[in-house]
């Protein structure tokens, strides 16, 4: 599996089912994020069982991506008809109900492929999450098997991480939180954070 963090994160074009539910034929990533920092996320199918609870915490949390500049994009293999029907089923009937988010159709699995999350027996694909910064770079990706639901509250504090590093030039260490101490990238700066912060960790 491929390591994308550090490398121009894949651009594509395809069909979708925008926050707004109107339906287009072709959604392109480097246009909708140009500029901003964006989320990409992969998973499995519509109409299954962790998933809706992954997407519907996704858009329960639309908000707090939207306040940081964060577009969040949903990508599977369903076509954006499926993605629609999703959307437009009730939560307590098993669907996602209207999610803010885009949700992309890659029908001929060529997204997943250029992400490497297809899963090699399943044909769909794995749970992976990918950090892209302004400048269309992949800055933190995380990729879990099918059973294993992601946490999109860590997502959310890799983006303040990111903003953090971004702002104030200094790195951010174990468990790192917004309104914590950073760390210089020096042997001075680390020895410094040690001594005083050793105990949090």
């Amino acid at each position: 599996m491929s390591v994308l963090v550090g490398r121009p994160a894949p651009d594509f074009t395809a069909a979708a089912v925008l926050g707004s539910g109107e339906i287009v034929d072709s959604f392109t990533l480097s246009e909708a994020i140009k500029g901003k920092k964006a989320v990409v996320f992969f998973y499995p199918l519509d109409f299954t069982f962790v998933c809706p609870s992954e997407l519907i915490a996704f858009d329960k949390r639309y908000e707090e991506f939207t306040k940081r500049g964060v577009e969040v994009i949903g990508v599977s293999i369903d076509s954006q008809f499926s993605h629609n029907a999703w959307r437009n089923t009730p939560v307590n009937q098993g669907g996602i109900g209207p999610v803010k988010y885009t949700l992309v159709a890659d029908t001929k699995h060529e997204i997943c492929q250029a992400y490497d999350v297809e899963h090699p027996e399943a044909g769909v694909a794995f749970r992976g999450s990918f950090l892209i910064d302004k400048e269309g770079q992949v800055r933190h990706q995380v990729v879990n098997d099918l059973p294993l639901g992601r946490n999109i509250d860590e997502m959310l504090r890799m983006v303040d991480a990111l903003d953090f590093h971004e702002e104030h030039g200094e790195v951010c260490p174990a468990g790192w939180t917004e309104g914590k101490a950073g760390m210089d990238a020096s042997p001075e700066g680390v020895a410094k954070y040690l001594a005083e912060k050793s105990e949090e960790l």
